[in-house]
């Protein structure tokens, strides 16, 4: 049964090369996509109209916009006024829900003026269409000051270009579109970036590019929202930036960047959805979220709970090589997870006029987790007469409750040149947690029992402020500037207690500093600076950062820093156009990854009772110098090939590390996982990723990963060192069938690894888990989900079910290897997962809905479910 899985599994990965062979030619017949944005009216020309002598807004001038449309009753073309208003008091004017197919012909007049006719478009003609990389906000455009004057001074002709291609390979970053993504539809973002090339989801919902763990933004700035709680349909595209420019901060080591860029409503009216679901445990969740719309303001709100209940299992063998005698200790665990948060965004926009906007957003995240473990221990110890086996049983019960508020005041200023604007914002959030954890195990043999108790709280205030600048400095050159401060206070006090049976009480452990605070800082600045040719282009980027790190250990007044005054991190991004369907890249920056709480915080967690783990104060931050070359062919609009071969080297690599001690609360030698900053590390590899559409049916996206690290630690122990080679394939399949179904096949294989997340929510209890490591790998992993989905009432709804892993083959697991142990684990979590959701969208997109002032004409406004 299990060869013929994997049989299966091999018959996905093969799919790509069979189909390849039916690739149709380049002007193979396209059809029109449902949705297709040039058979939309959510056009918007907007600009100011001024006086040419005084430089002032000329209030009240008429402006107005016509097309030629096919009159049925004279069988001719007829010029047919689309929209129209009389400019604001200071000269502004906007028109909207404009269809954004065809050439429009801009008229203005005022008293006293001689008047102005100049043709203006989008750039989309009649029968076409945009590339699945088309930016939806270019229908938006700023058609700049346009002065009045005694004699006619045309306009340029304005035009957007219509066509580009699913992967968009930038300076400094690859763009993945996913608003078309049936299958994500309803769902959230883990969903969506399951479908994204370069990275991968685990188990637990953490997120991977090349196997480390990157930054996650939310429309260019950091979010604290989990990414369950960012629907998929409000995404528009996803950016991956695996080697970020000076623009970005510098944090994030050898992982990069993920930008969730959010779809921006900007059309006059309403618009929101609900989302429901069900899965096979009866847990459910809820969600939504409004958006309206009237003359210069704009309101938001989101909210929604949801419930998940999780079960698991594993098993843990290790052969212990210190103490005497020798044991070996087998586990095997079974776990229940139960959680439920609730989440809420508000907030409003201000056009203040076409050029200045005031944007201000609140938010409230909550909380509570609880797990229940237990753990069967066999201890076989090794005597020269035989093997002589005791029996344990350890239960746990973990909680953990959270909650966030959080605030952004945002403004933006657009100049009347085209891509030039100014945006500074303020971001604070304030967060606290409790968690409380209990661990009583029963030896069978002795009948006695030893109880621990593990207390937690503490708060954290997070302030960032930013602000940049762009000026297109000529037609193809371009400067980029920016400022960034990030300040962080946190603080946190734990217990550690172990029950005294003879007082009836727990005991607070003797021996440990349990209350803690730090104050993180970070001061930073940027510029770059671009310029383009026919045929290559390049940026040259600079950043500095300032960051200091003072940690508290308040119990025994205790202080230690990390200080670097001053941290220099160039970019370089050289771009070449071979043709029109090839492209080749090559970038260099530099990057820094500084240690995160759980990984400095001094207090042990006894989560696992094999492996004690403990922060280690006195880490300094890694730095990253990375490599990149990349290749880019567009065959045609529905196939193309991105390959990428790149090289990380890494200095002070914080790396996991495991070593032994006596520990006075157990009454017995006990291993440690803690951390500490290794040599140095070098990974480097090859990318391939493939897109292919067939017969405007079927989606086949392939991407393939190839990649070897070394991890030099022997300043921390002698010949102490890793070097691995790893392979990844990741397929999605989605096909389009009859009666509005969509049916979707998603699956993975990871060889062995050498290089483990460093996230603290991958493993299990309240700390986390270790980084990199130079004493093990993680085992194989492959699996296969699949998802069908039918779209209801002309596509405003959809309901979809869908299975994940398929044939119980997802397995989390390690090998570890030390001077002290050797050990094997594996874990599995939610099999043959079943998910039914349902989803509806509504709007309306009528600018008379709201008796919009000023806009008189709304020939062709939209009036539907979207």
């Amino acid at each position: 049964m299990r060869s013929i899985k994997f049989l299966f599994f091999l018959a996905l990965v093969a799919l790509p090369v069979l189909l390849a062979a039916q690739i149709p030619p380049a002007n193979a017949s396209r059809g029109n996509m449902p949705g297709n944005p040039a058979q939309l009216n959510i056009g918007r020309f907007y600009g100011k109209v001024l006086d040419e002598s005084t430089g002032k807004g000329l209030a009240y001038a008429s402006v107005q916009l016509s097309a030629m449309r096919f009159d049925s009753t004279s069988r001719s073309m007829k010029e047919v006024l689309l929209a129209g208003q009389l400019t604001e008091e200071n000269g502004d004017f906007s028109l909207e829900n404009l269809p954004a197919m065809g050439q429009f012909t801009l008229k203005i007049s005022f008293m006293g003026y001689a008047s102005l006719e100049q043709k203006v478009s989008f750039g989309l003609t009649p029968g076409g269409r945009p590339g699945a990389g088309f930016d939806p906000g270019k229908l938006d455009k700023d058609l700049g000051n346009i002065t009045l004057a005694t004699s006619s001074k045309m306009l340029k002709e304005v035009t957007v270009s219509g066509e580009a291609s699913v992967v968009s390979l930038a300076l400094d970053k690859k763009v993945y579109k996913v608003d078309k993504n049936a299958v994500a539809a309803g769902g959230n973002a883990e969903d969506a970036l399951k479908n994204v090339p370069s990275l991968t989801v685990d188990i637990d919902g953490n997120v991977a590019m090349r196997n480390a763990a990157p930054q996650i933004f939310v429309d260019g700035r950091p979010t604290t929202l989990a990414l369950d709680q960012i629907p998929a349909d409000a995404i528009d595209n996803i950016e991956v930036i695996s080697n970020p420019s000076a623009k970005y901060d510098a944090s994030g080591g050898t992982a990069g960047i993920i930008n969730i860029v959010l779809k921006k409503e900007r059309r006059v009216g309403y618009n929101g959805s609900i989302r429901a679901g069900i899965d096979k445990r009866g847990r459910g969740n809820l969600n939504g979220d409004l958006n309206a719309r009237q003359g210069k303001i704009n309101v938001f709100l989101s909210g929604g709970y949801s419930a998940r209940k999780s079960i698991g299992n594993g098993e843990t063998d290790r052969y212990n090589l210190f103490g005497s005698p020798l044991t070996n200790v087998y586990q095997s665990s079974n776990s229940e997870n139960g959680r439920g948060f609730i989440n809420s965004r508000a907030g409003i926009d201000w056009f203040v006029d076409n050029r200045n906007t005031l944007t201000l957003t609140g938010n409230f995240h909550g909380g509570r987790f609880r797990s229940f473990d237990e753990l069967g221990i066999q201890t076989d110890t090794l005597l020269s007469a035989g093997r002589v086996s005791t029996f344990a049983t350890r239960n746990s019960d973990n909680t953990r409750q959270w909650k966030n508020l959080g605030s952004q005041l945002l403004y933006k200023h657009l100049f009347p040149k085209e891509g030039k604007e100014w945006t500074a914002d303020l971001n604070y959030n304030s967060s606290r947690w409790d968690n409380k954890g209990f661990f009583a195990t029963t030896y069978q043999q002795s009948a006695t029992e030893t109880r621990q108790q593990q207390n937690g709280e503490g708060d954290n205030q997070f302030v960032t402020v930013q602000t940049d600048y762009v000026d297109p400095i000529g037609p193809k050159m371009k400067i980029e500037a920016g400022a960034r401060a990030a300040i962080r206070n946190y603080n946190s006090e734990n217990g550690n207690f172990q029950y005294d049976f003879q007082q009836g009480a727990y005991v607070r452990t003797p021996g440990f500093a349990d209350k803690y605070k730090f104050n993180d800082q970070v001061y930073a600045a940027y510029a770059t600076f671009s310029n383009s040719y026919s045929q290559w282009g390049y940026q040259l980027g600079l950043r500095a950062e300032s960051s200091t790190y003072t940690g508290t250990l308040i119990d025994i007044d205790s202080t230690f820093s990390n200080e670097f005054p001053l941290s220099l991190f160039p970019s370089v991004f050289l771009t070449y156009k071979l043709n029109e369907e090839d492209n080749v890249q090559l970038s260099y920056t530099r990057r820094i990854n500084r240690p995160n709480f759980f990984q400095l915080v001094p207090f042990p967690d006894f989560s696992d009772s094999l492996l004690l783990s403990r922060g280690n104060p006195g880490l300094i931050p890694e730095f990253t110098n990375s490599l990149e070359a990349s290749y880019q062919n567009i065959f045609n609009r529905a196939h193309n090939l991105l390959a990428t071969v790149y090289y990380k080297q890494t200095t002070n690599l914080i790396t996991s590390y495991q070593y032994s001690e006596f520990n006075a609360a157990l009454n017995r030698e006990v291993i440690v996982s803690t951390f500490a900053n290794s040599n140095s590390s070098q990974a480097y590899g090859l990318e391939l990723t493939l897109k292919n559409t067939f017969w405007s049916k079927i989606e086949l996206t392939s991407n393939l990963n190839f990649y070897n690290s070394i991890v030099n630690a022997r300043n921390i122990e002698s010949n102490l060192s890793n070097e691995q080679f790893t392979w990844f394939v990741k397929e999605n399949l989605s096909i389009k069938l009859p009666a509005q179904l969509t049916l979707q096949l998603s699956g993975e294989y990871q060889s062995r690894t050498a290089v483990s997340l460093s996230n603290p929510s991958m493993h299990g209890g309240w700390r986390g888990g270790p980084s990199s490591s130079a004493q093990g790998y993680t085992i194989p992993n492959w699996f296969v989900d699949v998802s069908l989905r039918k779209d209801l009432w002309n596509r405003t709804a959809s309901i979809s079910l869908a299975v994940q892993d398929i044939f119980r083959s997802r397995r989390s697991g390690s090998h570890s290897e030390s001077i002290y142990f050797v050990q094997d684990s594996w874990r599995r979590r939610d099999p043959q997962f079943v998910r039914l959701n349902f989803s509806w969208r509504f709007g309306k997109f009528d600018a008379s809905l709201f008796k919009r002032k000023n806009n008189k004409v709304n020939a062709e406004g939209m009036d539907s479910g979207f």
